[in-house]
């Protein structure tokens, strides 16, 4: 899957969270390959502010990259 998740009514907000591929990425001026996930959320911005988004998908971010905080965090 790549592209852009799109609501549809009464829909909010959607998450689209794309599959788990080998990616060049620079760390410390060298190139590594690692594993990367593209995440895309889509939402009505009259229901939902920007900045609850974005906590919302730092969380997203922190539970894919470390599961044990998910259990941590109860």
């Amino acid at each position: 899957m790549f592209g852009t998740p799109i609501i549809n009514p009464p829909q909010s907000a959607i998450l689209g969270m794309h599959g788990v591929f080998d990616r060049p990425v620079a760390i410390e001026g060298k190139v590594e390959i690692r594993p990367m996930m593209y995440i895309a959320l889509t939402y009505d911005h009259r229901l939902i502010d920007g900045r609850e988004a974005v906590l919302f998908l730092r969380k997203i971010k922190s539970g894919v990259e470390d599961p044990r905080s998910l259990l941590l965090d109860l």
